[in-house]
């Protein structure tokens, strides 16, 4: 347990930054989660993405076996899966062989937005009406994963018997209310969409039914988080973070100057990058670990998520340093974390 006084965890999207590689993009999801299971961080989870060149997790449940292989402990899963881009017989094939091959280790966050855009969800061969489905998918991938065949005769092979641990993920009302009907635990992505946190997670609460798989309600809340060595460093790797988001709204097309960019900066069009980092932990490890206290209990939290605001791995990882040396009970083997 942290001294936030929750578990935290984290997200990684395996960001290709300016100038590296997808391969050294990988090595550092590898870094970050291996200084994660050194620190205490209960787990890490990765999101799947398409068609964007700055997000290398796109085939998600192949990234978490080949960060599994390279770490011993720590929990790793999807956050999430886009269920309705796949069948449930294959998801379940797929997170049964990682359960199989890491016993206690895998998560499957599920959540049911394309991951992309409209062009991209066509070459997924997913329509407009998928989503449709999501609650029975949820259902049919539960089964498979269970001790006994419910569909059809259909074994999940590897799968069947793993009951891997099913997350419903979500950034809307919808979310909340299937997971308490399901009786699963629900993720809320305030991180980047932190409209309807606190009502979510209230009708979630005061709707949640038991299920074999929880008992109680448990909301984990994703937050931003950029921690460096002094108050300053950490406002000005922010500002590089949200002046990066406000190029991503912008037309494709010549590169924009940093004037340009300063000029959006000031006018309204830098208005919906900063609604979206809202949530966000900025500052040296005491700053950030008094922010998150409160986050906490503004989310009603049982546990948080946290996506780095960092714009390179360098930063990335020191902010990772930062908050474990912050928030967790020092052991010796913090002593090799470089």
């Amino acid at each position: 347990m942290s001294n936030v006084g929750v578990p935290l965890s984290v997200l990684d999207l395996a960001t290709v930054s300016s100038g590296r590689s997808i391969a050294d993009s990988f090595a550092t999801s590898v870094d970050i989660a291996q200084r994660a299971e050194r620190w205490g961080f209960t787990r890490v989870w990765y999101a799947e993405h398409h068609n964007m060149r700055s997000i290398a997790s796109s085939a998600t449940s192949v990234l978490i076996a080949h960060v599994a292989s390279q770490t011993n402990s720590i929990r790793l899963g999807s956050g999430g899966i886009m269920l309705p881009n796949h069948s449930p017989l294959v998801i379940a094939e797929q997170f049964g062989t990682l359960a199989t091959l890491h016993p206690g280790r895998i998560d499957l966050g599920l959540g049911r937005a394309p991951g992309s855009d409209q062009a991209t969800m066509r070459a997924l061969r997913r329509t407009n009406g998928s989503a449709d489905t999501f609650p029975a998918d949820v259902l049919e991938l539960q089964g498979y994963l269970s001790d006994e065949v419910r569909a059809d005769g259909i074994e999940a092979v590897p799968g069947r018997g793993t009951n891997v641990p099913l997350y419903v993920l979500g950034s809307s009302l919808f979310g909340a209310q299937l997971a308490a009907q399901f009786g699963l635990p629900y993720a809320f992505a305030s991180h980047f969409a932190p409209d309807a946190l606190q009502q979510a997670v209230a009708i979630y609460r005061d709707r949640f039914e038991p299920s074999a798989q929880l008992d109680k309600p448990y909301v984990i809340a994703a937050v931003g988080v950029l921690a460096a060595d002094s108050n300053e460093e950490a406002a000005a790797q922010f500002q590089q973070a949200r002046r990066k988001r406000v190029i991503r709204f912008l037309p494709k097309g010549p590169l924009y100057s940093d004037d340009d960019i300063d000029a959006l900066l000031e006018s309204g069009r830098a208005a919906q990058v900063d609604h979206m980092m809202q949530y966000s932990a900025v500052g040296t490890g005491e700053k950030v670990v008094d922010y998150l206290r409160a986050f906490v209990a503004h989310a009603d939290a049982d546990e948080l998520i946290l996506a780095s605001q960092a714009v390179n791995p360098q930063t990335s990882l020191r902010s990772i340093d930062i908050v474990g040396e912050t928030c967790f009970a020092p052991t010796a083997a913090h002593a090799s974390i470089g």
